[in-house]
C-alpha cells in the first residue's frame, strides 16, 4: 500500500465517521474538510457505496446515511486494551502538553467503544502501573502482557524466580502493580514469604497462570506505597 492508498483510506474512514456524526453532508463541504476536490469525494462516496454503506443522496443536499446505520466498534482483546494503557502512562510522560492532550482525548474515544469488562480491567491496570522519567532504557521482558491478564483478572501465578545470588525458587505470587523504573517490576504477594515482595520481570524464568483466582487487595498503588515505603 502506497501513501496515496494511505491517505484514501484514512479519508475514507474519515468520511464515514462524519456521516455517523453529521446527519446531512455535502460533498463541498467534505471536499473542503479533506482538502480534495470536490471529484474526489464524488470518488470517494461512490468507493463507500460499492462497500455496501448505505449512503443516501438527498438532491439538492448532500449525503446521508440510511436510518440505523451505524458502524460496528471496534473490538479489543483485553490484551490488545491493555497494551494501550500502557502506551498512554508513556504519553503521560512526554513533555509537549498539546500532545498529551491530543491522545489523552484519543484514548478516551477508544475506552469508549471497549466492553465495559474490559473497560474495567484496563481502568485497574492504569492504576496500578507506574512509569519512572527515563522510558528509554532497554527493558527485556517476555512475561509482560501475561502478568498483566494476572493482574487484573486476579489469578493466582507461579513463577520460576531467580533472585540476585542466583538462586532458583519457584514461588506462589499474588499479582498486584507493574513498575517501570531500569527493569520491569512485578509487585505481588508472595504466598511463600507470607508479604509484598518485588520480582524483577527479566528474573522470572517461567510463568503459569493458574485457574484459581485470589481476593483482591483492597487498597490502591499509592496506599501501597504510603503503607510498605
Amino acid at each position: 500500500m502506497n501513501d496515496n492508498d494511505t491517505r484514501r483510506l484514512s479519508r475514507l474512514t474519515a468520511i464515514l465517521t462524519q456521516l455517523q456524526t453529521i446527519r446531512l453532508l455535502t460533498a463541498t463541504q467534505l471536499a473542503e474538510k479533506f482538502s480534495v476536490s470536490v471529484r474526489t469525494i464524488y470518488r470517494d462516496i461512490r468507493a463507500l457505496e460499492q462497500a455496501g454503506v448505505p449512503i443516501l443522496t438527498e438532491e439538492g443536499k448532500g449525503y446521508t446515511l440510511m436510518e440505523g446505520y451505524r458502524v460496528p466498534p471496534i473490538m479489543f482483546t483485553e490484551a490488545q486494551a491493555n497494551a494501550l494503557i500502557l502506551a498512554e502512562q508513556l504519553v503521560l510522560k512526554n513533555k509537549d502538553a498539546s500532545f498529551v492532550k491530543d491522545y489523552l482525548e484519543a484514548i478516551e474515544k477508544i475506552k469508549a467503544v471497549l466492553k465495559y469488562s474490559v473497560k474495567d480491567k484496563a481502568n485497574l491496570l492504569a492504576e496500578r502501573t507506574r512509569f519512572d522519567q527515563n522510558i528509554n532504557r532497554k527493558r527485556n521482558s517476555n512475561n509482560l502482557s501475561d502478568l498483566q491478564f494476572a493482574l487484573t483478572n486476579y489469578c493466582l501465578t507461579k513463577i520460576d524466580y531467580t533472585n540476585e545470588q542466583n538462586k532458583s525458587t519457584t514461588r506462589l505470587i499474588e499479582p498486584f502493580a507493574l513498575l517501570s523504573t531500569e527493569n520491569w517490576l512485578l509487585v505481588a504477594y508472595c504466598r511463600l514469604r507470607k508479604e509484598f515482595r518485588f520480582f524483577r520481570l527479566d528474573r522470572i524464568k517461567k510463568l503459569e497462570i493458574l485457574p484459581e483466582k485470589f481476593e483482591p487487595h483492597a487498597m490502591t498503588l499509592q496506599e501501597y506505597f504510603d503503607k510498605y515505603h
